[in-house]
């Protein structure tokens, strides 16, 4: 049984068709690059695996859950607890330093704080960023705030890790490095990685690679 399955899915904003026709399996654990160039769709079908939109029809299925009949709110709590999100932008809160910015979900979750605390000290160690929780977002570089927008990702050990154009903002070499941490940590907390990128490097890092073009998967 596939942990992660998507059946004829399909998403139109208006008369625009951004998918067309969707057909994935991926297993628990897999470490997965998703391709294609910018206006492919790619971005949009992390949203639909991370239940932060719905298709306009299909099925997308996770661990045996069915996502496209959950409401707002069920879908919010399966998100809280299942997904890490990491994003081209890191999208930390100004008002907060980095360890708060870090611990918000699990503030919000109401999960118990001292294990989140522990990973965070251990990602931390392993990012070399522990110098940078308690200073504010705008008070670190960029590279810096992509790493702490990753331990924010993984402090809830989730089970599905959702990159989408984690090295966009990165040059060639800091991108490898990003690229490697990600399936690394992946692995070590036991998630299933999909990464979006349209760096061939980037994709050549992970064993499973998915190409979109015009919507649909085409390798």
């Amino acid at each position: 049984m596939s942990f992660i399955r998507l059946e004829q899915v399909e998403k139109s904003f208006g008369q625009t068709k951004v998918l067309r026709g969707i057909n994935i399996s991926i297993q628990e654990k897999e470490l997965v690059a998703i391709r294609g160039a910018s206006g492919s769709g790619k971005s949009t079908l992390l949203y639909l695996l991370g239940g932060l939109d719905q298709p306009t029809s299909g099925i997308v299925s996770i661990n045996q859950k069915n996502l496209t009949l959950m409401g707002d709110e069920e879908l919010a709590h399966f998100r809280n607890n299942n997904v890490g999100f990491v994003f081209q932008f890191h999208f930390l809160l100004p008002s907060m330093n980095c360890k708060d910015n870090i611990l918000l979900p699990a503030r919000i979750g109401g999960k118990a704080l001292a294990q989140v605390e522990a990973d965070v000290t251990k990602l931390a160690d392993i990012l070399g960023v522990n110098h940078c929780l308690n200073k504010y977002p705008f008070e670190i570089s960029g590279g810096e705030q992509q790493r702490i927008n990753i331990i924010r990702a993984l402090s809830l050990r989730p089970k599905i890790l959702l990159c989408d154009e984690p090295t966009g903002n990165l040059d060639s070499k800091n991108s490898e490095k990003v690229a490697s941490l990600l399936k690394n940590l992946a692995s070590e907390f036991k998630a299933t990685l999909l990464v979006v990128t349209h760096d061939d490097k980037v994709a050549s890092y992970f064993p499973r690679k998915i190409v979109i073009e015009d919507g649909q998967i085409i390798g």
